[in-house]
């Protein structure tokens, strides 16, 4: 009896070790579990072979990869971490990480980081995963926002083609979409199912910066001028012009793929990664390129929330777990990740890499635009999940939509706004 019990306790500690972050095995040797949040197939690949080569060389340090998934990240890591079951490795985006940051979830990576990847990212994607006076994150992969247009359509209307060196204004983009649309076809479709993030980043460009912190740290919400341009050129766009449809205004990306390959659509802003897709699915024969996303006062910049890489506070092995992501994150793994995701890399080094600058597929379009990406405005902001759900995309749809103005908007972003983020920042 007493063996059986013995037994069983054994199984049952054994089972909640399991469940823990990492661990140490009798031989010595250490195991980090590392959730990647990689979902297209290639970057999928690319993520796991490098577990494979860092276990190769490393026998002492094994990582264990744990396949995650976009949807309700946040929601779910909060669970792991409040049930003391988080990987030791954390996926994420940056827009996320501002409530686990506060909340001691996370370890403060500043002591922890070589010097050569700290030097290698600049500083404003550093700025993305700072909270306070510590470094929460490793921002390695990054998106801007461009329009994907049908070449053959676009090359027939005689429009002129913008550029990265001589993009169209806000007020341009309007007069083409509008000069590209009749006979049911449209100048360009928004897919915006999640609208916040793409108006608050756009906004950029028109010099919006919307979340405005006080002396006393505290953060309030103003919609400024700056703030009104990207909303009131798509709800324009959608109800004056008749030159986007009210129909995608609920789609997400992928939604408005096929009536952009059907000649629906002359153009598409997504994010960069969308091309993946783009490149698959295509007609045979369907010619199409990548353009920048319109430019307003501040030019080009727009924001981003960069993928990110983090350790759990939790974590008994911070250092080798730190050590892991050095590995995964130099120059040449770091090109490979980008390839595999469709994405860019944060890195200086890794984005002076040759296949990145390719005209195939509008790489090099998009990565002349890296140097103009900057921290989401939403970035640091406590609450933003909730005022996100809650206020701005109820808002940001019902505008868009037609069925509320300008002034009504701006209340609600402002007032039931301020209201939300008030009780995080007591």
């Amino acid at each position: 009896m007493r063996t059986r019990l013995l037994a069983a306790l054994t199984a049952a500690l054994l089972l909640l070790a399991g469940c823990s972050s990492g661990g140490t095995r009798d031989d010595g040797r250490i195991t980090l579990r590392f959730q990647s949040l990689a979902w297209q197939q290639e970057s999928v690949a690319a993520t796991k072979e490098l577990v494979r080569e860092w276990n190769a060389a490393h026998p002492e340090v094994r990582v264990d990869y744990v396949q995650g998934s976009w949807d309700s990240v946040h929601d779910q890591l909060l669970t792991a971490f409040e049930g003391g079951e988080a990987p030791d490795i954390v996926h994420d985006a940056s827009d996320d990480l501002a409530d686990f940051a506060y909340g001691g979830y996370l370890a403060d990576l500043t002591g922890l980081l070589p010097e050569r990847l700290k030097s290698d990212i600049p500083r404003q994607s550093w700025e993305t995963v700072t909270f306070g006076d510590g470094v929460y994150g490793v921002p390695f992969l990054q998106e801007p926002r461009v329009l994907v247009a049908n070449a053959a359509w676009l090359r027939k209307s005689g429009v002129r083609i913008p550029t990265p060196g001589r993009p169209w204004s806000w007020a341009e983009f309007r007069q083409v979409t509008a000069r590209l649309s009749g006979d049911g076809k449209y100048g360009v479709a928004w897919p915006l199912k999640e609208p916040v993030s793409a108006t608050l980043n756009l906004s950029l460009t028109a010099g919006g910066r919307l979340f405005h912190r006080g002396p006393d740290g505290k953060v309030t919400v103003r919609f400024e001028a700056g703030d009104q341009v990207v909303p009131r050129t798509v709800h324009d766009q959608v109800n004056t012009d008749r030159s986007a449809p009210a129909s995608t205004l609920g789609s997400g990306g992928s939604d408005t793929l096929p009536g952009f390959f059907a000649g629906r659509y002359a153009m598409v802003p997504l994010g960069f990664s969308y091309r993946q897709q783009i490149a698959q699915q295509a007609p045979e024969g369907f010619e199409w390129q990548v353009l920048p996303a319109p430019a307003g006062g501040e030019g080009l910049t727009q924001g981003v929330s960069p993928q990110t890489l983090s350790i759990a506070e939790d974590s008994p092995h911070k250092k080798e777990a730190a050590a892991f992501l050095d590995f995964l994150l130099r120059p040449r793994n770091m090109v490979r990740l980008a390839l595999g995701d469709w994405m860019l890399p944060t890195g200086t080094q890794a984005l002076e890499d040759p296949a990145l600058h390719t005209r195939e597929h509008g790489w090099a379009t998009g990565t002349a635009l890296a140097r103009h990406l900057r921290p989401a405005p939403a970035q640091s902001v406590r609450g933003y999940p909730e005022w996100k759900d809650k206020v701005a995309t109820p808002a940001l749809q019902e505008y868009y939509s037609g069925a509320i103005g300008l002034p009504e908007l701006r209340e609600r972003l402002e007032e039931d706004g301020n209201l939300v983020l008030a009780r995080y920042q007591r």
